[in-house]
């Protein structure tokens, strides 16, 4: 598993795009800032193209169900890792998921 830091690729289920924000500046990878709880959640997803009448497309992240460190913390805070995963809110609610696609470094791993 790898460190996701702010440039990762994470999408919903129907390939909407997260903005990934990072709440700590000091630990990067690579010079990009690594993510730490609870960054992923309540984030901004664009451009899901899941829409209709009776549908709503995921326009942002809920709580992370998987993808924290067990072990490695940043300011007391666990790191985000590349087995992310969180429900979004897009409809039907608690169907549609956000997870990496890309973690955009090979540098730093960790296994939990």
């Amino acid at each position: 598993m790898r460190w996701i830091h702010r440039d990762s690729v994470i999408r919903c289920s129907h390939d909407g795009r997260v903005r990934n924000r990072a709440s700590q500046e000091w630990v990067t990878v690579a010079g990009v800032p690594v993510l730490v709880a609870d960054d992923p959640k309540g984030r901004e997803i664009v451009a899901c193209p899941n829409y209709g009448t009776t549908v709503k497309p995921c326009t942002g992240t809920e709580a992370v169900r998987a993808g924290y460190s067990d072990w490695v913390r940043v300011g007391g805070r666990r790191i985000v890792l590349s087995h992310l995963s969180g429900f979004t809110n897009g409809s039907p609610p608690g169907q549609f998921t956000y997870r990496v696609r890309d973690p955009r470094q090979r540098f730093v791993g960790a296994d939990r």
